[in-house]
């Protein structure tokens, strides 16, 4: 009796954090599907090259401090052979709106022909998506 209450309770936290996993796939699979619906106003993005298009404000921290020196960082590694699109939210209400943006920073990497395959809702390191714009081709 005295084993079987702990392995209860690491039975229900484990379905708590599989539930928790699979809200969070949900959330990005409908956020990215939005995106591709919506994508617009992207008048900037060049078809042919992969890109980032990254949503920030004048007054993200995290921004500032971390997601701008990896996107630099990834550029410098990837010279011409990508495009990041940096858009302030604040500026472009209509943007974040079509793109779902609802915290900063976050980055969609674009396919070559602009369509949004990942999302990264808060910071995503350079390492990060890398890995994601080779999935992406």
């Amino acid at each position: 009796m005295m084993l079987l209450e702990p392995f209860l309770r690491l039975v229900m936290a484990a379905a708590i954090i599989a539930a928790s996993l699979a809200a969070w796939a949900l959330v990005r699979a409908l956020v990215l599907s939005k995106a591709r619906r919506g994508a617009t106003g992207l008048s900037v993005f060049r078809p042919g090259l992969p890109g980032i298009l990254y949503f920030t404000t004048k007054d993200c921290l995290t921004c500032k401090a971390a997601q701008r020196p990896a996107l630099r960082d990834l550029e410098r590694r990837l010279y011409g052979r990508i495009q990041v699109i940096e858009v302030d939210a604040v500026d472009r209400p209509d943007l974040a709106k079509n793109w779902s943006v609802l915290s900063v920073p976050t980055t969609f990497v674009l396919d070559r022909s602009g369509r949004p395959r990942q999302v990264n809702h808060g910071f995503a390191s350079a390492a990060k998506l890398l890995s994601q714009l080779q999935r992406v081709g």
